[in-house]
Parts: C-alpha cells; sequence; structure tokens
C-alpha cells in the first residue's frame, strides 16, 4: 500500500482548500470482485463503518459511529464518492474510491478531500488505510 499526504502550512486561511490524502493498495482479485464486495453491506462497512449501506445517487448513509454523508457519484466497476462527515456535527469533506485494473488485480486508489477525521492528515491516511485493509480482506476469493 502507498499513500501520499499533502499538508496546508498551519498559517493558512482557514477559507482555503485543506489538507487531502491519497491511499492506494493493489488487490489480487478482478475489477468486478472488488467492486461487487465494496457495494456489498461488508464492504460499505468495511471502509465507512458499521452499518453504512449505499442506496442510490443522491440518497444519505449512516453508520453507527455517528459518521455520515450522501452518495455523489456511482460509477459500477470504477467510481464511488460520497460525502463523508466523521461525526453528526462534523465538518464536510469528500472521499472518492476508483477502481482500475492492475495486471492480475485491481488497484483501489482512495482519495479523501476535505477536512480530516481530527484535523490530522497523518491521521486520516491511517483510518483510510486501515479502512482499504478491511475492504481487501473480506474480498471473497
Amino acid at each position: 500500500m502507498s499513500t501520499e499526504v499533502d499538508t496546508v502550512p498551519d498559517d493558512t486561511d482557514a477559507g482555503e482548500p485543506e489538507a487531502g490524502v491519497h491511499a492506494r493498495l493493489t488487490v489480487p482479485a478482478s475489477t468486478s470482485q472488488v467492486w461487487q464486495h465494496l457495494i456489498s453491506p461488508a464492504g460499505t462497512e468495511a471502509l465507512l463503518g458499521e452499518g453504512a449501506r449505499l442506496g442510490s445517487k443522491g440518497e444519505p448513509w449512516h453508520a453507527s459511529d455517528g459518521s455520515h454523508g450522501v452518495l455523489r457519484s456511482f460509477h459500477p466497476l470504477e467510481q464511488v464518492r460520497v460525502s463523508w462527515h466523521p461525526h453528526e456535527d462534523g465538518p464536510l469533506s469528500m472521499l472518492d474510491v476508483q477502481l482500475r485494473e492492475d495486471g492480475d488485480g485491481t488497484c483501489v486508489d482512495l482519495y479523501h478531500e476535505g477536512r480530516g477525521i481530527a484535523g490530522d492528515p497523518r491521521a486520516d491516511r491511517e483510518h483510510w488505510e486501515e479502512a482499504l485493509g478491511r475492504l481487501a480482506g473480506g474480498i471473497p476469493g
């Protein structure tokens, strides 16, 4: 797994864009297998949290830990994009998950843009690395 962290200097005006995180994981499964797991209840929970379910574009999702958002875009076998709030009154951010073939496997790119979980891009990166690990661990072999 590789990750990139872009940080914004501490003295940046609060009105400017926040930091973003890019995490990547290549899994030894077809894009179709990864996609089917990603949109399944178990895959969605692995990524977004217990209880999270994705519906149709524009529909809200909620996890039992208080995180929530709205499904913004859905492109089968390619991309899922959701708004993401880390808790009930948390700041808005966007989570973009993209799939692409990579040899005999599938590369999963995850981009989290906006405010991080606790205003800490490194903690944000660790959170999404763990989520990608959970997602990959649940893909049927």
